[in-house]
């Protein structure tokens, strides 16, 4: 039983002794104090280190970055009016036709002969009318024979410009001048008015067509710049606004409008697909600050300022962006001190350094 009580209290000696050398002895508080120092150190922060903006009036370009198609100018499936037999095929595949060329001609030697037939009768019915002309001021017939012998003069005029309009069917033309396509038929083959003998494109000038979000439309008119880029060129094309959908897509919510480019060299070609910059108004005097530099809040925008040493934070309404910067219209004066660096460092009422003035 002694021995039991003799090993509690060496075991109580032993704790006491490791509480004491831990906590009490000199070497314990030279630790403890060396750690609230440190603490204190950690704690203490110095000035921000930032970059300021001094707000000013800007010359803004109000442009939006869209997508749009190029369209030929004008574009048509060549097909006959009549059935028949190709005669002949007077264009290449791939050529420039003028308007009015003949380009292929369908089999018409019965309706040529039908017109020579009509003219000889027309030549007779024209001595007849002529005679009965001269017989009635004689009164040597009635009024109703040579009114018989006009109308069928008449009769046979309009035959004859039936016949010369049939005709007319058998002989495809270019209805404008362009470019015409790969062909889809051959001489001595039956052309139906269902089949499609070629197409023909216009592309000088080519026309943008592309569609507004519908917040846009009183800043987009009839006259209006467009730049644009296409896949298959370098070069920087322009056109002009020349046409606006009266009415708004219910879908997209978007208005359709189409604007034209010169194309001489035909370096634009009908379906490619266009990126686009419209330019819609200019706004004299706005204020334009870096986008990094504006906060995003729940309610609103924040942007920080520089006031007595200390940053301020100022609520903001925004509205044009840019790659690059953001419209500022309201919360921001002319003149005030914007921080454009450190944002992630920023606080109400930190301390800042600066380390540049951007004018």
């Amino acid at each position: 039983m002694k021995t039991r009580y003799v090993i509690y209290l060496l075991l109580a000696l032993l704790i006491g002794y490791l509480i004491y050398n831990k906590f009490f002895s000199d070497r314990a508080k030279k630790i403890q104090a060396s750690d609230t120092k440190g603490k204190g150190k950690g704690k203490k922060n110095g000035p921000v280190a930032v970059r300021l903006m001094i707000a000013k009036d800007t010359v803004v370009d109000n442009a939006i970055d869209i997508t749009g198609t190029i369209d030929a100018n004008e574009k048509v499936s060549l097909i006959s009016e009549t059935a028949g037999n190709i005669t002949g095929i007077y264009f290449q595949e791939g050529s420039k036709v003028k308007k009015g060329q003949l380009l292929v001609k369908v089999y018409n030697q019965d309706q040529v002969a039908a017109l020579k037939q009509n003219e000889y009768q027309i030549a007779l019915a024209k001595q007849t009318e002529y005679r009965n002309k001269i017989l009635l001021q004689k009164e040597a017939i009635s009024q109703q024979e040579y009114d018989t012998s006009l109308t069928s003069l008449n009769t046979l005029q309009a035959q004859s410009d039936v016949i010369k309009a049939q005709i007319a069917k058998t002989e495809i033309r270019a209805p404008f001048s362009g470019t015409i396509g790969l062909r889809n038929v051959s001489p001595g083959g039956y052309l139906s008015p269902n089949t499609a003998i070629a197409s023909l494109v216009n592309v000088d000038p080519a026309k943008v067509t592309f569609s507004v979000p519908e917040k846009y439309l009183p800043l987009t008119k009839v006259g209006s710049k467009v730049n644009f880029t296409v896949t298959s060129s370098n070069k920087n094309f322009k056109a002009v606004v020349y046409a606006i959908e009266p009415s708004i897509d219910v879908t997209s919510r978007t208005i359709t409008v189409r604007a034209k480019a010169a194309n001489p060299d035909g370096i634009l070609q009908a379906g490619s697909f266009a990126k686009i910059n419209l330019q819609l108004d200019q706004t004299p005097k706005t204020i334009m600050l870096p986008t990094e530099c504006v906060v995003p809040d729940l309610k609103s925008s924040m942007v920080y300022v520089y006031h007595n040493g200390v940053a301020v934070a100022r609520p903001v309404k925004t509205d044009l962006r840019t790659d690059t910067k953001i419209q500022i219209t309201s919360g921001i004066n002319v003149g005030d001190s914007v921080v454009v660096s450190g944002i992630i460092q920023m606080r109400p009422k930190v301390a800042l350094k600066i380390i540049k003035v951007i004018k």
